[in-house]
Order: structure tokens, then C-alpha cells, then sequence
């Protein structure tokens, strides 16, 4: 595939890149230590393509992102950015250098070997940061609610006045609690609950900002369609919908038998001769896009009734949407009641329907 062309490997890191370029036609090896500017490994490249012929590059995705990537293809670079849990390392290999990575690199783009990460557009990307950010409040939300939570049991109290906690009778009660329930804990235990408390609500406020500029960005943004189309599924808030369509990015890239495999959500096997072996999922993947799934799965096992919610979403999407996204409905609760009857574990029953639902997102993503 790369016959008279030269194959370079950068491994990139935060202040360096080691570039490393093999001449397919004489064999030649250039190497290079560079700054970890995309401008001076450009520089770099284009200077091995003046002397050299036509090149191609590879590095591996990570903390530096893809802004090499659009500098290189800006450049007319074609630009491979690959998987690092795909590369193929020799198992007798005890010695990794930068420099060693980056040949490693430029032989197995040579041989195309390499499992390449599609690149983000800017929009795209931007789009990401907000949803992961908003991730990243709702699991430090959970951290520091279970550390109040926790305060008090160690303390005998406990909530029992309503089934739901974290709602506003919750916060009158822990309010109240500080006020006539911690009188003999001591000056220490008053300070943790505050500050306990205060990083609840500080979180709180965050993750509720958060939310209200992802749903601005929902109802104007080149993710708006998809979001309506996959907002028909039950499960799937125009949160959700939001983050499945940021996450995946470009969804004909996959089929939909292939986007359950690319989301980790079919399961591992090791299979030898005439045995054949199935285990738990395989969690590949994206895991952000795997956990939205999981979440909406669980909806579809109550008894399937249309609402005021449902179909408020099916009316801003088109009617081919709605009747896809009310067969996807009926069909996934009807699984959910034969593995019920089955004796399925509830985890591994929602982790099907999850799997299914996967390829129903993925049939009204494409939808024109």
C-alpha cells in the first residue's frame, strides 16, 4: 500500500516528539528530535516529503489530542492516529524508548497495522468537552453526596422521612439536622459538615449550569437532528440524545451490528478447537456513550405507555422518526418481558436490551 512512499512515526509527548522516517524504496531511516509545536513537526514533515517523495504519518491518540492531526492533513499530510490499545508490541520486547516507539510506529503503518481513531472536527470536539464536563460533575456530585450521606450514618442518623433523597424536603432535613442533630458531635465534625455540604450545592450549581447549556446547544447545533431523532426512544432525554450524538460523531461509519461491538457491549470469548467460550462484555470503546445506554435501558422495562413526554419528543422529530422510535419502544420492552420470563439476572438483561438499543440509535441516527 505504501510502495515508494516514506512512512514516518511520531511519538508525541507534552514538551517532545521523536519522529522516526523509513524510505520504503531505499531503506533509508531518518530520526529527529522535535518541539511539541504542530508547526515545527510540519515543518519537519515537509522537508522529509521535499527529500524523500510522498510521506504518511501515524501517532499514537492521547493527552495531546488532535491538533497535530488537522496541522499535518491542513498540510497535505495524510495522518493516521492510532488506537493504543490496538498496537501490536513484540510480548519478548523489555525495552521502550521514544525513539524506539517511533520506529515501532513507522513499520506498522508500513505494513498497515494500525487501528486508526477517526479525528474529531473542532465543533465536534467542543461539543465533547461540555457533554464530558458534564460527566465529570455528575460523578463528583455522587462522590460528595455519599461523603455527607455517610457523615451522618456514622453518626446513627439516617433519612427516613420520603423514599427520595437529594430533593428539597432532603435539604430542609439535612439543614435541620445541623441545626438540632449535631449538637455533641464537636467543633469537627460541624466543620466537615459544612464543608460536605457546601461542596454538594457548589457541584450541584455547576452540573445544573452544565445541563442548561447542553440543552442551548441541543436546539441549534449540526447535532440538533440526530438529537431529536434519538429523543423518540424511551430513556433517551434530549440529554442523553445530546451526549450519544456528541460522543459517536459520525454513526455511518458504523452498521447495526457493528456499533454494539465498537461500544464494548458484546460479549468476550475465548474459543479454542471444538470449545467455545462467552464471558462478560468486552467494555471497548467509548465507555461514556456504553454508560448512556445502560442508564436508558433500564426504562424500557416498565410497561410501555406513550406519554405527554414521548410524545412531545416524537412531535419535533419527523414522522418516520416517531414510528421508528415507538417500534423500537414496543419491541424492546417485549425483550425485556422474554428474558424476564427466562429468569435473566435484571444486569444482564438490561445489558441485552442495551446491545439492541445501541442498533435502534444507530437506525435513527442515519435516518435522513
Amino acid at each position: 500500500m505504501f510502495n515508494e512512499r516514506t512512512v514516518i512515526g511520531l511519538d508525541v509527548h507534552a514538551r517532545s516528539v521523536r519522529a522516526a522516517a523509513i524510505n520504503t524504496s531505499t531503506g533509508e531511516v531518518i530520526e529527529a528530535r522535535l518541539r511539541a509545536d504542530g508547526e515545527a513537526v510540519a515543518s519537519w514533515v515537509a522537508g522529509i516529503a521535499v527529500g524523500h517523495g510522498p510521506v504518511v504519518a501515524a501517532y499514537e491518540a492521547g493527552p495531546t489530542g488532535f491538533g497535530l492531526a488537522r496541522k499535518l492533513t491542513a498540510a497535505g499530510v495524510p495522518v493516521t492516529v492510532a488506537a493504543p490499545s490496538k498496537l501490536l508490541r513484540p510480548s519478548g520486547d523489555r525495552v521502550k524508548t521514544d525513539a524506539r516507539d517511533a520506529m515501532l510506529l513507522a513499520r506498522l503503518l508500513r505494513m498497515d497495522e494500525l487501528v486508526a481513531v477517526r479525528v474529531p472536527s473542532v465543533s465536534e470536539e467542543s461539543a465533547r468537552d461540555l457533554v464530558r464536563a458534564r460527566d465529570d460533575a455528575r460523578v463528583e456530585l455522587m462522590a460528595a453526596r455519599h461523603r455527607l450521606s455517610k457523615l451522618l450514618l456514622r453518626r446513627g442518623i439516617v433519612y427516613e422521612q420520603g423514599k427520595d433523597a437529594w430533593t428539597g424536603v432532603h435539604d430542609a432535613w439535612l439543614r435541620r439536622v445541623r441545626r438540632d442533630g449535631l449538637e455533641d458531635a464537636g467543633t469537627g465534625t460541624l466543620a466537615a459538615f459544612d464543608a460536605a455540604y457546601d461542596a454538594v450545592t457548589t457541584i450541584l450549581a455547576r452540573r445544573d449550569r452544565l445541563d442548561r447549556d447542553i440543552l442551548a446547544m441541543a436546539v441549534d447545533s449540526e447535532f440538533t437532528a440526530v438529537t431529536r431523532r434519538l429523543g423518540c426512544l424511551r430513556g433517551v432525554s434530549t440529554l442523553t440524545g445530546f451526549a450519544l450524538a456528541v460522543e459517536i460523531g459520525d454513526w455511518d461509519r458504523f452498521t447495526g451490528r457493528t456499533i454494539a461491538s465498537y461500544l464494548g457491549l458484546v460479549p468476550s470469548e475465548h474459543s479454542s478447537g471444538g470449545t467455545r467460550s462467552l464471558g462478560a462484555i468486552t467494555k471497548t470503546g467509548n465507555t461514556h456513550a456504553r454508560r448512556l445506554l445502560i442508564e436508558a435501558a433500564w426504562h424500557h422495562k416498565p410497561l410501555y405507555r406513550p406519554g405527554k413526554i414521548m410524545k412531545d419528543r416524537w412531535a419535533v422529530a419527523s414522522a418516520e422518526a416517531a414510528a421508528r422510535g415507538d417500534a423500537g419502544n414496543r419491541r424492546l420492552h417485549h425483550r425485556w418481558k422474554v428474558l424476564s420470563a427466562h429468569r435473566k439476572k435484571h444486569t444482564v438483561a438490561n445489558t441485552a436490551i442495551a446491545r439492541e438499543l445501541a442498533g435502534w440509535c444507530w437506525s435513527l441516527a442515519v435516518m435522513d
